[in-house]
């Protein structure tokens, strides 16, 4: 388990990323080992450095879960990104253009879903 700086340190992280308030799916479960890892290190070390920034990050994310062709977490990462403006809506568009020669039409109709989804939750918030 990590410390209690860690796990703030990591949770702070967990809000920059995904927006405000998100850590608060985190702290229910902070006596799981496992949570305790994700928050800890994960986020506090891993998207907490600042050589590459969370778009940068969040970009490489995309990629590999464009391979899982998981619609429910690219809309989890695109939600975030959306959030803290890292995307204009011209740019969303051309993210399931560039992957499909490198990650499949099957996969990118999971992320073309995925970030569909998320433009329309934050639209949804701003209505």
């Amino acid at each position: 388990m990590v410390d209690d700086a860690q796990w703030e340190k990591g949770l702070a992280v967990v809000d920059r990323v995904y927006g405000p308030g998100s850590r608060e799916m985190m702290v229910p479960h902070r006596e799981s080992p496992f949570v305790s890892d994700i928050v800890g290190y994960q986020f506090a070390e891993v998207w907490g450095d600042d050589t590459l920034s969370i778009r940068d990050k969040r970009l490489m994310v995309l990629g590999a879960t464009a391979m899982l062709g998981r619609a429910d977490l690219i809309e989890i990462q695109m939600g975030g990104a959306i959030t803290n403006g890292e995307f204009t809506d011209e740019q969303l568009a051309q993210i399931p253009r560039f992957l499909l020669t490198y990650a499949g039409a099957g996969n990118v109709t999971a992320v073309y879903q995925g970030i569909a989804a998320a433009q329309a939750k934050a639209k949804a918030k701003t209505s």
